[in-house]
């Protein structure tokens, strides 16, 4: 019967086939030399060649002590000799023997007795060489003193990746005995590591023999059951000096404060770049509602799913916006992002609505006190407080709201309002980490609403008190029809000082006047009320537009060094002639039938408070049908284009002379005037009436 169909014992483990040999015996170069009772050699093998340098035909036969040992020795190798074929007792040790070129070698020997079928009696020698022995003991001893001691976790898994042995340290790591690890799976040994990858990266490694190197894996052990760690593992195969595949071996180290560093030094790196294109993108206009949308697309979705920019309509009204216990707040929202039909969406108030939110909500909880409010996990009963109705409390519900940041928006010591932000499709909540985040972008972006609050209500005040001074409707005069237009600056700019007016005087004249004062805001627009009135007055005077112009120029002078641009022109319908003369302003345009547009050629002259400088009155017919066209600079100077093509684009766009006045006004503005154009615009068109 073959080995392969030998009979398996009750108990013992099933034939596996032949199995490849290690290698450690190939190390060792083990030589296996059998003696007679006499010392002769009667069985040598190769090894024994290699080791003492005879071949078995040179060796067997011969008395092994005269052929391996130097003559000094022969009487104590006797002696050895006799003792183990005496007794029978084994003798080890390490003993200089003779090589077949004459040199000596220390030999490591395990002598014992054997006794065949018949009773004869041998001895065998098992022999290696001592050096080589004593290195292999060495490094043994090496490794088992280094993985024992080592503060690193080591184990080796075997090529069914189950746990031959472990280290101490891993011992340690895991908090499970050695005893408790051996024969056992990593599944089973460690339930509460993520042993699946670990287990999958094992078997690539005995698969392809690549090793891996550092990789992290996060779990918890019966070490440390409440605390989750990170370690950094590292796996190679493990094969004997034949090749033969014994298993994998394991390192283990604990990463998880190195790795909470690196996480914590990671999240501020984000916090910080964050921060940093929060800096580039909010605050780019004085426009308080585009400043509030800047901060909401910053917000999102870095920080949140849903984010919201509301302030108190008091702070919006530019009264104080102090809250008391029991009251509520009237909070008007100025942006929502994203801008999608999401219940979270709808259950937040839209852009420009006013809302009242009870004391008892959260946002007002944050608007009264200042300080940040924060709900991890959001449970229903806290729906209530974070939405302003019970409706919007079911859509957040809906939405899947599970965690909840308010943060309040603050600038010079004042609270404007609040950044509302809610996570439905992100699944971590918000942690300490968000509230910094969030209360750094609030604080910047506070500071840049309050400008523009400020700025919107000062431009306000400045607009409103530019329109009061200029005419609501011009005045019916004799033989002219006027139409005219005042347009704002665009809204991130201070409201100019241009104006037009249209004054009749005596005789069924008309004066007509268009102006620009330099500057911009509330004192421009005080100058221009002032130069408006004085206008009127001196043209009560029937002076010739020159001399009115030298008069202006003079009060101009006087009203803190201020420099405006005026054209003034007086219609003579009777005559069919406009008398007109320019301080320094850009020409009136004429419009005739059978004519194309042209501008007229005046006399530039200075700027109105320059002084010492005389004015020319310049007379142009004035026809029935014909019209003029006077305007600001903010109508046709853009940074794009030079003055000249932008004067004929102008004159390109009178090309019809029958048009409606107010048509041409609003074409005039629709087309030249851009709305984010930062100068104002006065517009006064008039047309010559045939007289009855």
């Amino acid at each position: 019967m073959s080995a392969a169909e030998a009979p398996v014992a009750e108990g013992d483990e099933p034939a596996r086939g032949p199995v490849r040999p290690g290698g450690l015996l190939d190390v060792l170069g083990v030589a296996s030399v059998v003696l007679d009772t006499q010392g002769r050699i009667v069985l040598w093998s190769p090894q024994a060649e290699e080791l003492f340098g005879y071949t078995a035909p040179e060796a067997l036969g011969q008395y092994a002590a005269r052929l391996m040992v130097h003559e000094r020795h022969i009487q104590l190798v006797g002696k050895l000799f006799a003792d183990v074929m005496r007794t029978g007792q084994s003798w080890a040790g390490g003993f200089p023997v003779r090589h077949k070129d004459g040199s000596t070698r220390l030999v490591e020997f395990r002598n014992m007795r054997l006794t065949d079928d018949r009773g004869d009696v041998y001895a065998l020698g098992l022999a290696a060489d001592q050096s080589t022995v004593r290195r292999l003991e060495q490094d043994v001893a090496l490794s088992e003193r280094m993985v024992q001691q080592s503060p690193i976790g080591y184990a080796v898994l075997d090529t069914e990746l189950r746990f031959v042995s472990v280290n101490p340290a891993l011992e340690e790591i895991n908090g499970v005995p050695s005893g408790d690890h051996v024969g056992r799976t990593l599944h089973e040994a460690l339930p509460l590591v993520d042993s699946d990858a670990l287990e999958g990266a094992a078997r690539r490694v005995l698969e392809t023999g690549v090793p891996v190197i550092g990789a992290t894996f996060v779990g918890r052990t019966a070490a440390r059951p409440d605390e989750e760690r990170t370690w950094s593992d590292s796996l190679y195969r493990l094969e004997d000096a034949m090749g033969n595949v014994l298993g994998v071996a394991v390192s283990v180290v604990d990463i998880t404060e190195g790795h909470r560093a690196s996480m914590e030094a990671e999240a501020a790196r984000r916090r910080l770049a964050v921060i940093a294109d929060a800096s580039a993108r909010i605050g780019t206009t004085l426009e308080l509602e585009r400043t509030a949308c800047e901060l909401a697309d910053v917000a999102v979705p870095v920080l949140a799913d849903v984010a919201a920019v509301d302030l108190l309509d008091a702070v919006v009204e530019g009264r104080p916006s102090t809250l008391g216990p029991s009251e509520s707040a009237l909070i008007r929202a100025l942006a929502l992002r994203p801008e999608d039909g999401t219940d979270a969406v709808r259950a937040a108030d839209s852009p420009g609505h006013i809302a009242r939110y009870a004391p008892d909500r959260l946002v007002t909880e944050c608007v009264r006190t200042g300080e940040a409010v924060l709900v991890r996990q959001v449970k229903d009963t806290d729906l209530a407080r974070i939405a302003r109705s019970s409706e919007a409390a079911a859509l957040l519900g809906r939405a899947g709201l599970h965690s909840y940041l308010a943060v309040p928006l603050i600038a010079r010591g004042e609270v404007l309002g609040a950044l509302d932000l809610k996570r439905t499709a992100n699944p971590e909540p918000f942690d300490e980490d968000d509230v910094l985040l969030a209360r750094e972008l609030a604080a910047r972006a506070a500071v840049q609403i309050d400008n523009a609050r400020w700025y919107q209500n000062a431009r306000n005040t400045a607009l409103t008190l530019q329109r009061s001074l200029l005419p609501s409707d011009p005045p019916v005069t004799t033989g002219l029809e006027v139409a005219s237009r005042y347009q704002p600056a665009g809204a991130t700019s201070e409201v100019g000082g241009d104006w037009f007016d249209v004054i009749p005087l005596e005789g069924g004249k008309t004066a007509l006047v268009v102006g620009d004062v330099m500057g911009s805001g509330i004192s421009a627009a005080a100058t221009m009320g002032r130069l408006r009135t004085a206008t009127t007055t001196l043209a009560a005077l029937d002076l010739d537009p020159a001399l009115l112009l030298e008069q202006l120029d003079k009060t101009t002078s006087s009203l803190d060094h201020s420099i405006a641009t005026c054209v003034y022109a007086v219609h003579d319908p009777g005559l069919r002639q406009c008398r007109i003369a320019n301080a320094g302003h850009l020409p009136p345009a004429r419009v005739r039938a059978g004519h194309p547009p042209e501008l007229l050629d005046l006399p530039t002259g200075v700027p109105l408070g320059v002084g010492g400088v005389a004015f020319t009155t310049v007379t142009v017919d004035f026809e029935p049908g014909d019209e003029l066209v006077f305007y600001t600079d903010g109508l046709v100077e853009t940074r794009r284009h030079s003055l000249d093509e932008r004067l004929d684009f102008l004159l390109s766009l009178l090309d019809d002379p029958e048009r409606p006045l107010e048509e041409t006004c609003d074409l005039l503005l629709r087309t030249l005037h851009h709305p984010d154009n930062h100068d104002d615009v006065a517009l006064l068109i008039a047309r010559a009436q045939q007289l009855p």
